[in-house]
């Protein structure tokens, strides 16, 4: 059913009933062995029912497969590759993209290419590539699915050219629809604005300057594809982070949610969904965990409240409108922005079932909300927060908190527990303390420098949450490491350091006085100033909101050396967990080149396998013919200085070791044998 044709017949059917009828393709059951998005359910869940891994025999994982794109630049900061992409299965297919633009499906059991997309590359009807230029390289996420209900209906699906549609973004805010089974573009897409094959955010106001980049999966939901932007964050007036819904079919626009105040829009940007989008298909909901207003750490020239940036924000699926949001940072000076999708999932709690979004935050905070009102489950309160010193800036008095469950992520420091190799580089850390500016959270950047703990990575980030339904239990990863902001006015003839990442850059403030100084809070051995763990994995009872248990996770690396794992100091993290029905959690994220996996219920580690390049992404499972797979992407993020690749690495027990599917069929196995 097209969207045109609800308003006809809306009076005669009642609005929840059309809801229904527009959105049931997205509530059909899936099959417990695909992995179908991001977090494989809508809802962003990175759990999977299946339990033919389980804690018996993970210790017998062996690699499977493994497929290189080939994709891959060395070098750091920007000038390399990374490779943070999770893949999707369906239709015994795995889906992933590349940093150089490029789609690739596999045969799931193998690993063989079954086609390879390329924009800039000669297309079969056209003989040219779909753009006029090639793209720069930049990291993807992951891409989106879409079937047709109405060609599914038909002997042969496969037979409809686009029956069956992947989604995926690029640098220049482009969004490419491709046909799953044979990865020619679809040109139905995006023709009516005389680009056929993908449709674009160019093609509308964004207001502001800068670049607009699309790197994270889209959300698909009925017949619609909702997409956010990466926008340049660290000019006054950037593009406005505009989120936008599509027809899957012809890329014709449906609705535009933006963020911003009209009062704002002519001079500050932001407030952009650069990460993952999450679903909920039945209510008719689409959650945007929104980012906050240009500049990230100045913020003199935007008065004025704008209430659904730095927010979680639930819109109606079919109109774009604003159905209830909640505002997580006020006033927003830290680059604290909201870094990951709420998981859509039914807690535990008092007794009672409830349907909750569960919102982490770069502070390690979790904030959990009623699904269909946005009234807090666990209280929200309030702490003061320090002043800035800017002139000019005003910062917010109050900030919100969560006091009624457990912090995931360390957030405060003190001189005697800063951490050092040595007395001397120790010593060191303390005098960078001792001489910059730090209040507790919250702490503005400033002239003098400015401490701001968790760093701007976070605390959480990106993929960084998962929960498992049947025990009730989210698993969080953290960062434990701070930055160094400082705002300045450069000496006549200054000139700007080349930009190594979004973590460690001097740059001007466009149209202002100030420069900005980020920088990791380490030692002059490059060793960071915050103690061990640097990184950590979490679990969180959501009916008591208490912490069950933590581990330290991963190795760091430097100077080509790994730190042994038996001191426990883990490793900075990027990428996140996937929770299975095998009571595993597996997560590989670190600067050491291996993938883990725990005990759900303890935290134990039982496994961990090495990989080509370190897995800075989030895993994902599923099966094919009685034979489980879990699959990372192994490439590496030059934004963290790692050795940089290109592999896909499946794993799988041996096949003379394949176990029962289900956490049933295991019980009555082991029954069996010990008879």
């Amino acid at each position: 059913m097209n969207y045109a044709s609800i308003a006809t017949i809306r009076g005669v059917l009642g609005p929840k009933l059309i809801l229904w009828m527009v959105l049931a393709p997205a509530l059909a059951d899936m099959p417990a062995s695909d992995w179908p998005a991001f977090g494989r359910d809508a809802g962003g869940s990175q759990f999977s029912p299946l339990a033919r891994i389980d804690r018996s025999n993970v210790d017998r994982l062996t690699v499977a497969w493994q497929q290189r794109s080939g994709d891959v630049r060395e070098g750091h900061g920007f000038a390399g590759t990374s490779l943070p992409v999770t893949p999707i299965f369906t239709n015994n297919t795995l889906y992933y993209c590349t940093p150089l633009n490029r789609v690739f499906a596999l045969d799931g059991a193998t690993g063989e290419e079954k086609w390879v997309f390329d924009p800039d590359a000669p297309q079969p009807y056209t003989g040219e590539p779909l753009l006029d230029e090639p793209l720069m390289h930049v990291y993807c996420r992951g891409v989106a699915y879409w079937s047709d209900t109405n060609a599914a209906d038909a002997v042969n699906e496969s037979a409809t050219p686009c029956a069956r549609r992947i989604f995926k973004g690029d640098s220049r805010g482009h969004l490419y629809a491709i046909d799953a089974d044979t990865g020619l573009a679809c040109r139905d897409f995006g023709a009516g604005a005389g680009h056929p094959g993908y449709a674009s955010h160019t093609d509308y106001e964004n207001y502001g300057d800068g670049f607009l980049i699309i790197n994270s999966p889209p959300g698909v939901v009925g017949d619609l594809v909702i997409v956010g932007s990466v926008v340049q964050d660290t000019i006054p007036n950037s593009k406005n982070g505009i989120v936008r819904a599509f027809d899957v079919r012809s890329g014709k626009l449906q609705w535009e949610f933006n963020p911003i105040p009209k009062r704002l829009r002519d001079r500050v940007g932001g407030g952009n969904v650069w990460s993952t989008i999450s679903i909920d298909p039945e209510r008719g909901l689409v959650f945007l965990p929104t980012t906050s207003l240009s500049t990230d750490y100045y913020g003199a020239f935007r008065h004025g409240d704008s209430p659904m940036t730095d927010a979680t924000v639930a819109v109606d699926a079919q109109t774009g409108r604003v159905r209830w949001y909640r505002q997580l940072i006020r006033d927003d000076l830290f680059d604290y922005d909201l870094p990951g999708h709420p998981l859509l999932v039914t807690i535990d709690k008092n007794d009672a079932s409830l349907d909750v979004a569960i919102q982490q935050t770069k502070l390690g905070e979790l904030f959990v909300f009623e699904r269909d009102t946005g009234e807090p489950v666990y209280p929200i309160g309030s702490m003061p927060a320090p002043a800035s010193d800017i002139p000019g800036e005003v910062s917010a008095p109050m900030q919100p908190t969560s006091p009624g469950i457990d912090r995931f992520a360390r957030r405060t420091l003190a001189a005697d527990d800063l951490f050092g190799l040595t007395p001397w580089d120790r010593n060191a850390c303390r005098d960078i303390l001792e001489h910059s500016r730090y209040d507790g959270i919250y702490t503005p950047a400033s002239a003098q420098g400015s401490i701001v703990f968790p760093s701007i990575r976070g605390g959480g980030n990106w993929g960084g949450v998962a929960f498992d339904p049947e025990r009730n239990l989210l698993i969080a990863r953290a960062d434990n490491l701070a930055t160094r902001v400082k705002l300045f006015e450069p000496e006549p003839g200054e000139a700007p350091v080349a930009s190594l990442d979004y973590s460690n850059r001097v740059q001007p403030v466009a149209g202002t006085p100030y420069w900005t100084q980020v920088q990791p809070f380490v030692s002059p051995l490059g060793i960071p100033c915050t103690s061990p763990p640097w990184g950590e994995l979490t679990a969180i009872d959501m009916g008591t909101g208490k912490t069950r248990w933590r581990v330290p996770v991963g190795q760091a690396r430097r100077w080509g050396i790994t730190v042994p794992e038996s001191l426990e100091w883990g490793s900075p993290l990027v990428g996140g967990p996937m929770v299975t029905a095998g009571g595993l959690v597996f997560m590989a994220a670190g600067l050491d080149h291996h993938i883990r996996a725990f005990d759900v219920d303890t935290g134990e580690r039982l496994w961990k396998h090495e990989l080509p390049a370190p897995g800075m992404a989030v895993p994902m499972t599923y099966e094919i013919d009685g034979r489980q797979y879990v699959v990372i992407a192994a490439g590496g993020n030059s934004l963290a200085e790692t050795k940089n690749g290109d592999a896909i690495v499946a794993f799988a027990l041996e096949e003379d070791q394949a176990q029962p599917t289900t956490a049933d069929e295991q019980s009555k196995s082991r029954t069996k044998s010990a008879n």
